[in-house]
C-alpha cells in the first residue's frame, strides 16, 4: 500500500478496504450496517482525519441520521474492530491502513493541510519494547503522532526543523 502522500488509485484503495471490512465482519459474525459502512467509506475518501461532526454532517445530508450517537456508535465499532483509529491531536478519526493486523500505528500529521498518513513501526516498536522491558513495564497499546509538513505543503512553506533538547 502506498505511504499516502504519493498519488495512487484511490478508488481501488477504497474498494479494497471496504471489501476487507465486509469479509472480516462476515467471518466474525459482526453487523456491518449501512451507517458503519458509510462512515468507513467517508474516512477512506480522504487522507485526512475527520471529526465526528464532519461525519455526522455527511450522514445527515444523505438522510442516514442527525443525532451524534449515530456517528459515535459507528466510530466505536470501527475503532474496536481495527478499521479506524482516533487521532488524538486532531480529536478526529482516520481509516486504518492495516485492518485486521496487530500493529502499533505511527501517524504523520501535516500541520498545514491536516493530511494524515499511517506508517509501519517495527524499528520503533522494537526500541520501545526493549526500553519498556528494561524498565519492567508491559506495553499494552501505543499510538504515536508526529506533526510536520507533507511533501506538497513543504513546497509552499519552508519547514521548521525539529531540534531535540540536549541534556
Amino acid at each position: 500500500m502506498p505511504l499516502g502522500f504519493e498519488k495512487h488509485d484511490h478508488t481501488a484503495c477504497i474498494q479494497s478496504a471496504l471489501a476487507k471490512a465486509d469479509s472480516y465482519c462476515a467471518d466474525k459474525g459482526l453487523q456491518f450496517t449501512k451507517i458503519r459502512r458509510r462512515v468507513l467509506e467517508l474516512l477512506l475518501m480522504e487522507h485526512k482525519a475527520l471529526g465526528a461532526y464532519d461525519l455526522l454532517g455527511n450522514l445527515s445530508n444523505e438522510g442516514l441520521g442527525t443525532q451524534p450517537p449515530i456517528v459515535y456508535h459507528a466510530l466505536d465499532f470501527l475503532v474496536a474492530n481495527g478499521f479506524a483509529h482516533k487521532i488524538e491531536k486532531l480529536n478526529a478519526y482516520s481509516a486504518c491502513c492495516h485492518p485486521g493486523k496487530t500493529h502499533a500505528p505511527v501517524f504523520m500529521i501535516c500541520r498545514r493541510c491536516k493530511c494524515v498518513v499511517e506508517t509501519q513501526t517495527e524499528p520503533l516498536r522494537n526500541f520501545l519494547g526493549t526500553t519498556a522491558k528494561a524498565a519492567g513495564f508491559l506495553i499494552e497499546r501505543t499510538v504515536i503522532e508526529i506533526e510536520g509538513l507533507c511533501p506538497s505543503c513543504q513546497k509552499a512553506e519552508p519547514a521548521r526543523p525539529y531540534y531535540p533538547l540536549r541534556t
